[in-house]
């Protein structure tokens, strides 16, 4: 009984496949030989069944097993090659949406937080009294850049229906804190939040670095 291995790769987009048909002699196999065979039933079977494409090796044409080309390539033969479409946890955490959360679910524990924290930026856990929170701290030119930003952060936030508590102090920081107060602590959604609030820029509202000559 032969063991067959499979190798899997991640793909964010469909993928069609091309079939390639090279000659009966190896021997004079070259780059300028391959010919796309471009057919109707190529491009209904590169539909696929279903909406995401055709995934997944092929089985060799009949000149290729004549040809041998397994014998002479590193690797196992029965391998199986499958492309994946990825799930929702594979995703970029600014790229989710909030979802309604139950007062009976518990808060987020600390460990599950701090490794969350590494996909956000500039962004720390504050552990209180009143449970776990995020924030993060922007030093800007002026105070009128700190009022910019607030609306910056305001516009990417309002489709997310959890927002954070921004604090515009004087003379020129904001201070944004996230938690669930429903919870009493941490929820994925803090961590949505604070992504889409990293991808705002904030180039234009820093203070410029000086260029000693």
């Amino acid at each position: 009984m032969s063991t067959t291995a499979t190798t899997t790769t991640l793909f964010p987009f469909s993928i069609s496949p091309l079939k390639f048909y090279p000659p009966h002699n190896h021997h004079h196999f070259k780059a300028s030989n391959l010919t796309p065979a471009i057919t109707p039933a190529l491009r209904l079977q590169a539909m696929g069944p279903g909406d995401l494409g055709d995934f997944g090796a092929r089985d060799p044409f009949p000149a290729e097993i004549e040809s041998g080309f397994a014998e002479k390539v590193l690797g196992n033969v029965d391998t199986e090659h499958k492309i994946l479409i990825p799930t929702v946890s594979a995703l970029s955490l600014s790229q989710k949406e909030c979802t309604t959360i139950s007062p009976l679910q518990d808060p987020m524990s600390k460990d599950d937080a701090q490794k969350l924290l590494r996909k956000v930026l500039g962004w720390r856990l504050l552990d209180e009294e009143g449970g776990l929170k995020l924030q993060c701290l922007w030093k800007l030119r002026d105070f009128k850049c700190g009022v910019e930003l607030v609306n910056r952060i305001y516009k990417a936030t309002e489709s997310c229906g959890h927002f954070p508590n921004v604090h515009l102090e004087q003379p020129n920081q904001v201070r944004a804190e996230l938690w669930t107060a429903s919870l009493g602590g941490l929820s994925l959604n803090d961590f949505i939040v604070a992504a889409k609030i990293d991808e705002i820029k904030t180039s234009d509202l820093v203070p410029k670095k000086r260029v000693w000559a």
